[in-house]
């Protein structure tokens, strides 16, 4: 039963990692935009914090997780990114955007389902330290994934429709 809750450990682990650095890709490729550069810093920062949290709580479970976040990506990720944008068709600013709000709005619905699941399992298991874990952390997904859908539908309609 341990190794499953070290799997969900790590697993989530992995997605907040993945959340954070898909906020600091957005707000780097959208700072004109204050809302995305500042609140997807900031946002990103939570995620950053979970993993911390997560770490710390992987070693009840005899789960070595990193305990600092990746960094945002690297000046060859970034150059490798901004290749296949222009080579698919999305060097469209705003279409770009688009795009980085449905990734993060993916990426964030996931998290949301890990930190669910972790908490089902706090309650089995009566792991106090776990659900408050899962009571403090997820809250804060749960927005993340709020603030995404409401800057997907804040800019949908004007992005579809602007020639």
């Amino acid at each position: 039963m341990t190794n499953k809750v070290g799997l969900a450990l790590r697993e989530l682990h992995r997605a907040e990692n993945d959340l954070a650095a898909e906020l600091l890709r957005a707000s780097s490729r959208h700072k004109a935009d204050h809302d995305i550069f500042y609140l997807g810093r900031d946002l990103a920062r939570w995620s950053q914090d979970h993993v911390r949290a997560l770490a710390k709580h992987g070693e009840n479970y005899g789960v070595g997780l990193d305990a600092e976040p990746h960094e945002e990506a690297g000046l060859l990720t970034a150059a490798r990114h901004m290749g296949a944008e222009l080579l698919g068709g999305q060097h469209d600013p705003a279409l770009l955007l688009l795009r980085d709000l449905r990734e993060i709005h993916r990426r964030a619905a996931g998290v949301s389902l890990d930190w669910e699941i972790l908490a089902q399992t706090a309650q089995a298991l009566k792991d106090d330290e776990l659900l408050e874990l899962t009571k403090s952390c997820h809250p804060q997904t749960l927005r993340q994934l709020r603030w995404a859908n409401a800057s997907l539908k804040a800019n949908a309609a004007q992005i579809m429709v602007t020639p």
